[in-house]
């Protein structure tokens, strides 16, 4: 039986999400365990098709069609998710859990004001009146950084920037009071600066809002100023759990210290960048054994074979890596 921990918000606990093709079954998400604690920031980071969004649709019970939740537990304020009837899914989603996504313009219904959108959550998912709502979104918009809130409520998401937009998406994520927000690449499209102001909103956000966030990125850079705790994932797994400061000082995993290699480091010494060699291999396509070993400098004969578990090596850092087994 999963025991959820009084610090514990979500605990996943061997999670798997599988896609069901004609010829072929694909597991995106891969026995994935991990928790993220009352008022942290936990960081998802892994390259394109590790897993890091359909671990985030999976929680949110949102997995497209034709995949599913196989197995594994998502507990989440002593519930778990993925036994929920759909009717009480609906209400946690987006009350008790709002999501940020990558592209507000996908997000955003261009033919409807950007404050009716706002009040359409409130509505979904409280007793309000209809000016309490419009009260309420006002407030929002103030809140997310607008400085002309009325202005803004009568505006279409086409009237607005990128980083307004997105805005926008983050107002609504926190419209309810959630305990937990998913902000799934909320920065990608923006440029340096914006990107900075919406980080910024992020994590006053989380300190005002007294809430929890499971961020999602390929970008280390980003992690290590905002993140608590981090996991790096690979081909649906999850390959290191570690605590930020502690992975950016000693990364434990290779593909880890590949990653690091790989960006620019803002400090110390100025060393040559290293490509970690081929590609992140297709779910239908995964290796035997360890599903970094084709990639990997330290590869063993047991890599080949077998794959390893995740390994305890310290207080909150595990590995899924045979140096480790000892």
């Amino acid at each position: 039986m999963l025991i959820q921990e009084d610090h514990d918000l979500l605990q996943l606990e061997g999670v798997n999400t599988s896609f069901f093709l004609d010829s072929s079954v694909l597991r995106a998400v891969d026995n994935v365990s991990f928790e993220i604690r009352k008022g942290e920031i936990f960081g998802l980071v892994g390259e394109s098709g590790s897993g890091k969004t359909m671990t985030a649709l999976s929680i949110m019970r949102l997995v497209p069609p034709p995949g599913r939740i196989v197995d594994g537990k998502i507990i989440f304020e002593g519930r778990d998710l993925a036994l929920l009837p759909v009717k009480e899914m609906e209400g946690v989603r987006g009350g008790r859990i709002g999501m940020i996504f990558q592209e507000p313009m996908s997000s955003l219904n261009p033919v409807f004001r950007v404050g009716d959108q706002i009040g359409e959550i409130l509505s979904a998912h409280t007793n309000l009146t209809n000016k309490e709502i419009r009260d309420k979104s006002l407030q929002l918009l103030k809140q997310v950084g607008f400085d002309e809130p009325n202005q803004r409520y009568v505006q279409y998401p086409h009237q607005l920037s990128g980083g307004q937009r997105q805005r926008i998406l983050i107002a609504i994520a926190i419209a309810c009071n959630p305990s937990l927000v998913i902000a799934d690449e909320p920065t990608t499209a923006l440029d340096v600066a914006t990107e900075g102001q919406i980080l910024s909103l992020l994590r006053e956000l989380v300190t005002g809002y007294r809430m929890s966030m499971l961020f999602i990125t390929h970008n280390l850079h980003i992690i290590k100023g905002l993140g608590t705790r981090v996991g790096i994932m690979y081909a649906g797994r999850m390959l290191e759990q570690n605590r930020v400061a502690d992975f950016f000082k000693e990364p434990l995993h290779p593909y880890s210290v590949g990653l690091l290699d790989s960006v620019v480091r803002l400090k110390g010494d100025e060393k040559r960048l290293k490509a970690i060699p081929g590609a992140v291999p297709r779910l239908s396509e995964l290796p035997q054994g360890c599903k970094f070993h084709p990639r990997c400098s330290k590869v063993m004969a047991i890599c080949r074979g077998d794959e390893p578990p995740m390994f305890a090596v310290g207080d909150d850092q595990w590995v899924r890596c045979y140096l480790y087994r000892n």
